[in-house]
């Protein structure tokens, strides 16, 4: 019988390197072995998913060597960055550098690399609609990525670009779930208006790859955008009242005045919806809640994720 193949799964156990790794773990027909990479091989997360049968491994992006190592003898792999640890599009740009030439000599069959729209394309840096930051982006968590398509592009590797919707779970975690108000109500607050914005559950992230990888080197060149559901901010507040008990509300604050809330990463969050409003049908276009489906038949609407969820949405 042939040896299961191998797939190097980078952020493992981040939100979407740990579903991709759990869907293949838990599925008893997989062809495939995971070597989960982590920074730390002896964090919880780590163990738990060394517990589940996976191989763990320890590997720094901003280290090539570390990357070229954890991709000895693998026959894909998962590629992702971490903007939010450092807020920086250029260290970003430079990690994807790493994996490029990491993977060159790796004889990889297949990779997925998450990845995001360059927003200016749409909106370039001399256009005021919204703040340039950090020098020479628009939404830089959005940005680097996308500037990084190039270099894959560029490289012949055999890639695939995945391009991922809004995690509900951000009603769980920064501070985006339903705040109360003066007046008892509870509201949630997005520079939207009407438009409906692309979300999935973080989990389905890691379970449509693995739809990917499974169905060989189909989409390998493609882009491929996933989504659980498209919704407004009025069907959000509305199945978030009906899933909480309460009266949630959907607060359609401007641009400016989200990029003003002062959090870190405000100012580029502010831009990000800005540019999924005033550009929703070519960002809603990509991502596809059919292909989503097929690739990943446990696909969550939002009302699923609720169901599951709900309780570990914090309110004040």
């Amino acid at each position: 019988m042939e040896a299961n193949k191998v797939i190097t799964v980078f952020g493992a156990t981040g939100a979407q390197g740990g579903g991709l790794v759990k869907a293949i773990l838990t599925d008893p027909d997989s062809i495939y072995n995971v070597r989960a990479v982590s920074r730390n091989a002896n964090s919880e997360k780590a163990k738990a998913l060394a517990h589940m049968g996976a191989e763990v491994v320890e590997a720094d992006l901003n280290d090539t060597e570390s990357i070229k190592k954890v991709l000895v003898g693998a026959n894909a792999a998962y590629f992702v960055t971490f903007f939010w640890e450092h807020f920086s599009a250029e260290k970003e740009y430079q990690q994807v550098k790493n994996f490029i030439e990491a993977a060159k000599g790796a004889n990889l069959e297949h990779i997925v690399w998450s990845t995001l729209e360059d927003t200016r394309n749409w909106v370039p840096l001399e256009d005021d609609r919204m703040p340039t930051l950090q020098g020479k982006y628009k939404v830089p968590h959005f940005d680097g990525k996308g500037a990084a398509d190039k270099l894959f592009e560029a490289s012949d590797l055999p890639v695939t670009y995945l391009r991922t919707s809004f995690y509900w779970d951000n009603f769980i975690y920064f501070g985006m779930g339903p705040q109360k108000g003066e007046d008892g109500n509870y509201y949630i607050a997005f520079p939207m208006d009407d438009k409906t914005l692309a979300g999935m559950a973080a989990e389905d992230i890691g379970k449509c790859t693995y739809g990917i990888f499974k169905r060989g080197d189909e989409f390998i060149g493609k882009t491929i955008g996933i989504v659980g559901e498209k919704l407004s901010g009025k069907d959000m507040a509305a199945k978030l009242s009906k899933a909480l008990g309460i009266n949630v509300i959907y607060n359609n604050v401007s641009p400016e005045t989200y990029r003003g809330f002062g959090f870190p990463g405000a100012d580029d969050l502010g831009n990000m919806f800005q540019f999924k409003r005033d550009f929703n049908n070519d960002f809603n276009g990509v991502r596809d809640e059919a292909l989503s489906l097929e690739l990943n038949p446990q696909l969550q609407n939002f009302e699923a994720w609720l169901s599951k969820n709900a309780s570990r949405i914090p309110l004040d």
